[in-house]
């Protein structure tokens, strides 16, 4: 890859006035720091005032979800060429909050991967275990099976994955970039049987789940971790100055 790749996931987090002050602090934060490839993916009520602020920065914007349907009467979605209207580049698709709160299935994260690639958006699809399915030695099928049927179909050029353990996401756990590693390169193996190795050495594999300034140098200084989707950490703009610098000289 020819940058890392890290993305902030505001999750249900701030008002446009403080997505306005967040970005006033960030900014100055990455002068002349041009290693890394940056998204914040904000709420949708945020994407009109970033879309703006972040103009002739280098970073891009990302939405968090998206719906497999370009119109209609599905109250409270939001479809690609919406985002695309934003100025998104990215969208989140298969989080496991999404998978386990909202009730997503592997069938509809496959919908809303074809609708948002076929519409030029580049989804970063996550993958991931829960901490029962890795204590049984689920893991590498879970992650295995996600990849199969979310991608089933498609012919992305386009892709991002993040490798993000349901048990290490906002609990202040997070595997150790050994274990991080392992799943990374047993996804890039497997994006390699689904489609080609070509293909899958070309693929962005992000790293997720508790994500810090102190441990996202182990992570990225892996073979398989092109990267970092960052929650809880993204939140306060000098953290995650510090998560892009990686956490060299802020």
């Amino acid at each position: 890859m020819e940058k890392l790749l890290i993305a902030a996931n505001w999750k249900m987090n701030k008002t446009i006035g403080e997505a306005a002050e967040y970005i006033k602090d960030f900014i100055p934060r990455l002068a002349g720091w041009d290693r890394v490839e940056v998204v914040i993916c904000p709420p949708f009520t945020c994407l009109a005032h970033l879309s703006e602020a972040l103009q002739d920065t280098g970073i891009h914007l990302g939405a968090q979800n998206v719906f497999w349907e370009s119109k209609g009467a599905f109250t409270g979605e939001i479809s690609p060429a919406m985002l695309l209207e934003m100025g998104c580049r990215y969208v989140i698709i298969g989080h496991s909050e999404r998978r386990q709160i909202m009730g997503e299935s592997d069938q509809d994260i496959n919908r809303k991967l074809k609708s948002a690639s076929s519409s030029g958006l580049v989804p970063i699809f996550c993958v991931g275990e829960t901490l029962q399915e890795r204590e049984t030695g689920q893991a590498r099928d879970v992650v295995l099976r996600q990849l199969q049927q979310g991608l089933a179909g498609l012919a992305l050029q386009d892709l991002v994955i993040a490798y993000e353990p349901v048990w290490a996401i906002g609990t202040g756990l997070n595997a150790s970039p050994t274990d991080a590693q392992e799943m990374c390169g047993y996804i890039r193996e497997s994006l390699g049987m689904i489609r080609d190795q070509s293909w899958a050495a070309a693929i962005p594999i992000l790293y997720g789940g508790s994500v810090t300034a102190v441990n996202i140098a182990g992570f990225v200084e892996q073979q398989d971790i092109n990267g970092a989707l960052v929650g809880g950490a993204s939140l306060d703009p000098e953290q995650f100055a510090r998560i892009v610098r990686l956490n060299t000289d802020a």
